[in-house]
């Protein structure tokens, strides 16, 4: 989560949000905090290149692609996270993912991961964003939410302490199809949903 409201969280508090129209969304600081296990394989493997993983929070998955020996960059505006990436070795950037960011145009591949394609409420410019990001061939790795149809945007509200209102999104698979074409990218490649509690898509240009 790149919204520094947050840090509470990420500092290992519970919390969830709760979106405007009613829905709880647990946020699950104890799985950003460990290590990258075999749930985020399928967003791993698929990392041929150099990554940088918008929304990083503490930093696991760019700590298990270094790990690899892939060249990865995490970006999160969170001061806590900075500090918990520091901690961990993970390179990172604290700043905002609509902000001018190190390699532009030159990433082989874009996270967005344990929720993240939610930052900023619009699911389209934030995909294009990713989509800008990236050299050619390169692509945007998606965690989708349990829900292939949903297609939610509104305002949420950050439990806890330091929590405040924020812009969010929820997708579906079956949504982000629909919405890739819009950004300039298509859904190339989803998880196997009988194999994890988690789904994923991958989405290249075109």
């Amino acid at each position: 989560m790149t919204a520094a409201g947050f840090d509470a969280v990420l500092a290992g508090r519970s919390g969830h949000l709760v979106r405007d129209d009613g829905v709880v969304i647990p946020l699950d600081a104890g799985r950003w905090g460990a290590v990258a296990d075999a749930d985020d394989a399928w967003l791993l493997d698929r990392c041929s290149g150099p990554v940088v993983d918008l929304g990083c929070g503490p930093g696991r998955l760019v700590a298990a692609l270094t790990a690899r020996g892939i060249t990865a960059l995490g970006v999160d505006s969170s001061p806590v996270a900075r500090a918990q990436c520091r901690r961990r070795g993970a390179p990172m950037v604290r700043r905002d993912v609509f902000d001018r960011l190190p390699g532009e145009g030159g990433w082989a591949h874009v996270l967005l991961a344990d929720g993240n394609i939610g930052i900023g409420g619009d699911p389209v410019r934030l995909l294009a964003r990713a989509a800008d990001l990236l050299a050619p061939g390169g692509t945007v790795l998606v965690e989708t939410g349990g829900d292939p149809e949903e297609c939610w945007r509104g305002i949420a509200q950050a439990t806890g302490p330091g929590g405040h209102r924020v812009r969010w999104a929820c997708v579906g698979a079956a949504a982000l199809r629909a919405l890739a074409p819009a950004a300039g990218l298509s859904v190339t490649a989803v998880s196997d949903p009988t194999a994890s509690s988690r789904a994923f898509a991958e989405l290249a240009a075109g």
